[in-house]
């Protein structure tokens, strides 16, 4: 391992990189044009292959056509530009081919700002193009889960024949920690069965998303749905802190679970025994373990949005618990201190209700 000071956004490009990334194709955009700006200095350097292409469009396009060669393929770009590459999104995901994608999120909607924001959520978690399919999506909350997750991404995609993200945000493209990077990677182009390369001595092969007739696209979905069955089986990730003896959870991911995390650490000091949960997939989503954290706890839902995850979290509550809910949105990061005000009333409120039931039985009520 190499451990070194990085922005978050190059610490993406490095890792992909030394993953054995062999083609990269995007377009600039804030707040991640300096994943494109270091790809486009160092994947020359290393013979593999840099286009800046004309438009976001056709960056996702040629990352299509990179996929189907059996390369390893990456592109980036930022809440806008990730509208734009939703129909080609769609297309790998249905050819069954591996991709990864990073959207450093800004505020939306619309052109919004180059403000770190959460409000792709329910877009990347939900699928976003057009169809039956999802993407695996990780959700990193430090430089060091960037390029921990770029390495991952390429695994899964690759195991999974699928489409990868990660949803980042500006905050942690643009800060700077320090980070050890995993040790670089030969590029490996594998024998794939499925790989267009020429057909001498085998073979034609064919890959494609457009299937004429209803049963041939239905095997086809048959087939996606078994797919994402066994992702939702084995690839669910989460990180719980300070959950067990908690009275009250806090779910956040990304950029909000990092404020969170400073919030519980000074709610513990003033005697509130609050806890963390936080998704790392958000696909396939940890239902199962936060129904378990959370069972006859209340639960603050805290993102940098407004409110798109409280809809998995009920789902996974079976709204058996109070869910509140705290977000900021169009770029407005919140301090430690607002989402511990959070804490404090939800709380309050909590042991106030537990006080009256208390009385009522008291007096027979």
């Amino acid at each position: 391992m190499v451990k070194t000071l990085m922005k978050g956004n190059e610490a993406i490009a490095e890792a992909a990189i030394r993953a054995g990334c062999e083609a990269y194709y995007g377009y600039p955009i804030t707040p991640q044009t300096e994943v494109l700006e270091y790809m486009s200095r160092r994947m020359p350097e290393l013979g593999r292959a840099f286009v800046q292409a004309e438009s976001e469009i056709a960056a996702i396009n040629m990352v299509y056509g990179a996929a189907c060669a059996g390369v390893r393929v990456m592109t980036t770009t930022s809440s806008p530009g990730f509208s734009l590459m939703q129909e080609g999104i769609s297309y790998i995901a249905c050819s069954e081919v591996p991709a990864v994608l990073a959207n450093v999120m800004r505020g939306g909607p619309g052109l919004g700002n180059i403000q770190p924001a959460q409000g792709d959520y329910q877009q990347m978690v939900r699928g976003g193009g057009h169809g039956d399919y999802h993407a695996i999506v990780l959700a990193p909350s430090t430089v060091q889960e960037m390029v921990d997750h770029v390495t991952l991404a390429f695994d899964l995609a690759e195991r999974y024949r699928t489409v990868v993200m990660l949803m980042a945000d500006g905050m942690i493209g643009q800060i700077m920690e320090p980070i050890e990077l995993p040790e670089m990677q030969r590029v490996e182009r594998r024998e794939w069965d499925y790989a267009l390369r020429g057909c001498a001595g085998r073979e034609s092969r064919v890959i494609t998303s457009l299937y004429l007739g209803g049963p041939n696209l239905e095997r086809v979905n048959d087939r996606l749905q078994a797919r994402l069955r066994e992702i939702v089986a084995h690839e669910q990730r989460w990180e719980e802190m300070d959950c067990e003896d908690a009275e009250i959870v806090v779910v956040a991911f990304g950029t909000a679970a990092r404020i969170a995390r400073t919030a519980i650490a000074e709610a513990r000091a003033e005697g509130i025994r609050a806890g963390l949960f936080r998704p790392i997939t958000a696909y396939p989503y940890p239902f199962e373990a936060l129904a378990k954290v959370t069972a006859g706890k209340p639960i603050l839902v805290f993102e940098l949005n407004a409110g798109q995850m409280v809809e998995d979290v009920r789902l996974a509550t079976h709204d058996s618990v109070p869910i509140a809910f705290y977000g900021k949105t169009g770029g407005v990061v919140p301090l430690p201190e607002d989402v511990l005000e959070q804490i404090y009333r939800l709380v309050e409120a909590e042991r106030k209700e537990a006080s009256s039931e208390v009385l009522a039985l008291w007096h027979g009520g």
